[in-house]
Parts: C-alpha cells; sequence; structure tokens
C-alpha cells in the first residue's frame, strides 16, 4: 500500500486588491461629502417691513454723479473734499436738528464718493441715512 501524501495548498487571501477597493470607497465618500459648517451662536435678526416711515422733517438729499461731484440739495459743492462736504452740510442743515438724509448716487459713480458723503454726514450729527434706489421691473 502506498501512502499517498496528498498535499493540501494552503489557501491564502490576497488583501491588496481589497485594500485597494477600500481605499476607493473612502475616496469616493470623501469627495462626495458636503461638510456644513454651522455657527454655534444664534442670532436674531431684525425685521423691517415695506411700509414708508413717516419723515422727522424735509429730507436733506445729497447726489453725487458720475464723475463724483456732489450737490447738496440741487446746489454744487465747490469740491470734493471732506471738509468742504461737512461745511455745505451744516449749512443745508439751516438749523434743523437732524433731518434725515437720502444719498442718491448714479450707479457708474466713484465708491469713495459715497462713503466720504456718509462719513461727512455722520460726522456732522446726521444718523437717519438713506440710499436712494431704483426698481427694476422683472
Amino acid at each position: 500500500m502506498s501512502w499517498r501524501k496528498h498535499r493540501r495548498e494552503q489557501i491564502s487571501i490576497d488583501m491588496a486588491p481589497l485594500i485597494d477597493v477600500v481605499f476607493l470607497l473612502l475616496i469616493f465618500f470623501m469627495v462626495t461629502t458636503t461638510f456644513r459648517e454651522e455657527s454655534q451662536i444664534e442670532i436674531n435678526l431684525p425685521q423691517a417691513s415695506n411700509e414708508p416711515t413717516e419723515s422727522v422733517g424735509q429730507p436733506l438729499e445729497i447726489l453725487i454723479d458720475k464723475e463724483g461731484r456732489y450737490y447738496i440739495d440741487n446746489v454744487l459743492v465747490v469740491n470734493t473734499q471732506l471738509d468742504t462736504l461737512k461745511r455745505a452740510l451744516r449749512k443745508a442743515m439751516d438749523g434743523r436738528d437732524a433731518p434725515p438724509v437720502i444719498v442718491s448716487a448714479d450707479a457708474m459713480s466713484p465708491h469713495q464718493s459715497v462713503v466720504t458723503a456718509m462719513d461727512a454726514a455722520r460726522q456732522v450729527g446726521l444718523i437717519h441715512l438713506s440710499i436712494a434706489t431704483r426698481n427694476v421691473k422683472e
């Protein structure tokens, strides 16, 4: 009797393709996941209505043309310097105590001109400021 030894092949699992698949899945989920950044600070934003408010008095209007020149109540201001604008605003107030101010700027006017007008109004004590816009029809 011959005893044949049966050799059994050892079964082995190649882990390289399995690791590749796991890494591909990991990359897929990392790329397709959206991360939300949530703020930990809760704030309640103020509400406003579309109804016009009652005006305190005759508004003071600052017009700014596309060259950046200022007009206060349709009167041209001599130059565009902050001090000159403040003097012109004080003169236009004519004893009125902090009238509302409407800034109407041309769409092509320099941004700095609008900022300067707002700054000058604040420095002379005008705190009720509105910026005029036009409605765009849809």
